[in-house]
């Protein structure tokens, strides 16, 4: 039986969501038919949508960086979605409540963690790429982010840094390098976004969310994300048995099968 909390939805489903290239352009603000869209899969708004489910982001972004994409006209992004899953759900919110987390420093050590971290940044150091910006590394609560060009960097900037990546395979090649170097970590290495990759312990990637929802009683879980190929950071939330998978291009192609598969029936 579904949660009493979602027991007036009338399809006792999920719908989750990752960020960057599905709700939203990389790192750039969610557009108003977005907006719209989300609304009426949660019967939000003065028009009753004819389906309503339950939604949810997966993003591995901190819940800053995802509120600054995600929130309109100052809104609490935590009270948009029914859930609320930053750096692949080790910050979790439900019905604005926060769930219990997890930390990746504690988790690794902080001997392992700097012996880590200090041969990231020499590594990046000896990389000949066009330019480079800044916070090369950047902390999470669940995880740590790598960019070779550093996060810092503009639109424009990361960009060029994809399309120079897709030609040269750095971050395939530094994700490689981090695994023979430390094979005794535990660690997972997903590309995701434009400039960088996440660092994370195994079975940290997106299905940790799941965790959070596997008591709920939903018929069924559906997750939209754009790097569902191997290696992608989702991948592994994609290709999970509990959820129905979509990949998408663009978040205007999410919004095409959003309306197929919900309102338009």
């Amino acid at each position: 039986m579904v949660s009493s909390s979602f027991s007036d939805r009338p399809h006792k489903k999920l719908v989750l969501f990752d960020v960057d290239g599905t709700l939203t352009p990389a790192r750039q603000g969610v557009s108003p038919e977005m907006i719209e869209v989300l609304h009426a899969l949660r019967k939000v708004g003065k028009e009753i949508a004819i389906h309503r489910v339950v939604i949810g982001f997966v993003g591995g972004s901190d819940l800053v960086k995802i509120s600054e994409q995600l929130s309109v006209n100052g809104s609490n992004v935590v009270d948009d979605f029914d859930y609320a899953f930053a750096e692949n759900g080790l910050t979790a919110f439900r019905q604005g409540k926060v769930l219990e987390s997890q930390s990746f420093i504690k988790h690794i050590g902080e001997d392992r963690y700097k012996r880590l971290v200090n041969f990231i940044l020499h590594y990046i150091a000896d990389m000949d790429i066009p330019i480079k910006r800044g916070t090369f590394v950047e902390f999470r609560n669940g995880m740590i982010n790598v960019s070779p060009i550093g996060r810092n960097a503009t639109i424009a900037e990361r960009h060029e840094f994809e399309a120079y990546d897709k030609q040269h395979g750095l971050r395939a090649a530094f994700v490689k390098v981090l695994q023979d170097k430390f094979p005794d970590y535990g660690l997972t290495y997903s590309i995701g976004g434009q400039i960088s990759f996440d660092v994370f312990p195994h079975g940290w990637d997106k299905t940790y969310a799941l965790k959070h929802v596997s008591d709920e009683g939903f018929e069924e879980i559906h997750f939209f994300g754009d790097k569902t190929y191997k290696g992608g950071n989702d991948y592994e939330i994609y290709s999970d048995s509990r959820t129905i998978g979509h990949a998408v291009s663009s978040p205007v192609d999410t919004i095409r099968i959003l309306k197929e598969l919900f309102l338009e029936a």
